[in-house]
C-alpha cells in the first residue's frame, strides 16, 4: 500500500469560507481520477499529475518539472513490439530474445559470441534396435553477420528470392571462411561422454571420407580424442563447435575449451551433419536456409 508523506505541514485557514459546488464536484473528480491512475500507474500516474500541475503555473519550469516530462515522454527504445522475426531486417542488439527447440523446451540464445546470429534450432534423435527414438540433444547454428556480408553478399545480391532458394547456398557457407558455431544442449540425461565421442566418430567419419577421399583416421581421432571420460553430460549441458577463422574447429563442454584443430575438411565434415545433404534434422536445415536467404535480401 502507497503511502505519500511530506516533510512539511500545511497551516489551516481561521474559518472556512463556502465552496463553489461545481468546482468541487470538479475537484473531486479531477482528485478521484488522479488517486485512481497513479494507484494503477505508479510513478508514471504522479509524474502526469505533476505536469497538469505546472502548466497551471506562469512560473519558469523548474527541475523537477523537466524531470517529470522525461518520465512520461516516449521512449522508443524501450518498445517491446519492435522485435521483427525477419531475421536480416534487424540488427544483432535487437535479436535479445532466446529461441527454444519446442520439442525438448531447450533455450537458444538469438546472438553467440557477441557477433554470430542464430539462422535455426532442431533436434537430434537416436534409434534403438529401431523401436524407439531417443531425444539425444538440441542444437543452435549460429554465423557470423559481418562474414555473410562479406564471403556470401557479392555472389548472391543480384539474385531473387526464388533464385537463391533454390542456389545452393550450403555449398558456399560451408566452403567459405565464415565463422560459425554448432551448439549442442543435451537433452538426455543418461548420456555418456564415450557414446557421444562413438557417435562423432561414426558419423564424422563418413563425412571425411566423402569430402577428403580417404578414411583420415588421425584426424578423426585428435577431434574424438577430446572427448574425454572425465567429462560428465548431464541434461542441460553445452558442447560448442566453433569454426574460427582459418577453419580452426574449437570445442568446449560447458565454457571450458577441451581442443582446437585447424582443418578445412574437419570443419565441413561437421558442418555437412546439421546443414548437409543428410542433415540431422530436415526442418532445422530448411530454416537455416530461410534465414541465410533473408539475411542476404535485407542486406542489398
Amino acid at each position: 500500500m502507497v503511502s505519500f508523506r511530506f516533510p512539511f505541514s500545511f497551516s489551516q485557514p481561521p474559518k472556512p469560507k463556502p465552496i463553489n459546488s461545481t468546482a468541487s464536484n470538479f475537484s473531486i473528480r479531477s482528485f478521484s481520477a488522479a488517486c485512481s491512475v497513479a494507484f494503477v500507474a505508479g510513478g508514471a500516474g504522479i509524474a502526469a499529475a505533476g505536469i497538469a500541475l505546472s502548466q497551471n503555473s506562469s512560473t519558469k519550469p523548474s527541475l523537477l518539472d523537466n524531470a517529470l516530462n522525461y518520465l512520461i515522454s516516449p521512449r522508443p527504445w524501450l518498445n517491446r513490439n519492435s522485435f521483427s522475426p525477419t531475421f536480416g531486417s534487424m540488427s544483432l542488439s535487437d535479436s535479445s530474445a532466446p529461441v527454444t527447440e519446442p520439442t525438448t523446451g531447450m533455450s537458444f540464445p538469438s546472438v553467440l559470441n557477441d557477433t554470430q546470429r542464430l539462422l535455426g534450432v532442431g533436434l537430434r534423435k537416436k534409434s534403438i534396435l529401431g523401436l524407439k527414438n531417443i531425444r539425444v540433444y538440441a542444437f543452435g547454428v549460429y554465423a557470423d553477420d559481418e562474414d555473410i556480408k562479406k564471403y556470401l553478399s557479392d555472389n548472391h545480391e543480384k539474385l531473387s528470392g526464388s533464385e537463391l532458394k533454390e542456389k545452393e547456398l550450403k555449398e558456399d557457407i560451408m566452403e567459405s571462411d565464415i565463422r560459425m558455431s554448432i551448439r549442442i544442449q543435451i537433452v538426455y540425461g543418461k548420456l555418456k561422454i564415450k557414446a557421444v565421442r562413438s557417435a562423432f566418430e561414426q558419423s564424422i567419419a563418413d563425412r571425411l571420407k566423402k569430402f577428403g577421399g580417404g578414411d583420415n583416421k588421425e584426424l578423426l581421432q585428435r577431434f574424438a580424442s577430446q572427448f574425454k571420460d572425465e567429462y560428465k553430460l548431464p541434461r542441460g549441458s553445452i558442447i560448442d563447435l566453433s569454426k574460427d577463422r582459418g577453419y580452426v574447429l574449437r570445442t568446449t563442454i560447458d565454457g571450458t575449451e577441451v581442443g582446437s584443430i585447424e582443418s578445412k575438411l574437419l570443419c565441413r565434415s561437421i558442418l555437412d551433419l546439421y546443414i548437409g545433404e543428410e542433415p540431422f534434422d530436415q526442418k532445422a536445415k530448411q530454416d537455416i536456409e530461410q534465414s541465410l536467404v533473408s539475411l542476404l535480401q535485407n542486406q542489398t
